[in-house]
């Protein structure tokens, strides 16, 4: 699980809402994707993500790269990323980039 928060650039709203909705529809084709949800303020973004397995976000991780980074990082700027759970198989190290800060479970549960 993992939320990216980022701020749009101005003036980019037409792009930001096509990159969007080319993103949700690409990673709702994921199979192990449980959420994916977009949160926006302002010019301030918020991406929620939760993956079944590290597998599965490894999966996304590369369908992000191949094919979305170059137009996300041109109208994006990431300002945090925390990662809760494991992250192992190559995630921590694909989302480390973005700077993210890892917090690993200490207690409660999920249903």
């Amino acid at each position: 699980v993992w939320t990216l928060t980022a701020d749009l650039a101005e003036g980019q709203d037409d792009a930001f809402n096509t990159l969007m909705g080319e993103m949700v529809e690409a990673t709702m084709a994921e199979a192990g994707t449980k959420s994916y949800e977009w949160h926006r303020s302002g010019n301030a973004i918020h991406i929620n993500e939760r993956y079944d397995t590290n597998d599965d976000a490894g999966i996304h991780l590369a369908n992000f790269g191949e094919n979305f980074a170059e137009r996300f990082l041109a109208i994006l700027t990431p300002t945090g990323l925390q990662v809760y759970g494991p992250a192992a198989g190559g995630v921590r190290e694909g989302l480390a980039g973005f700077g993210a800060t890892f917090y690993d479970q200490v207690g409660g549960f999920e249903r």
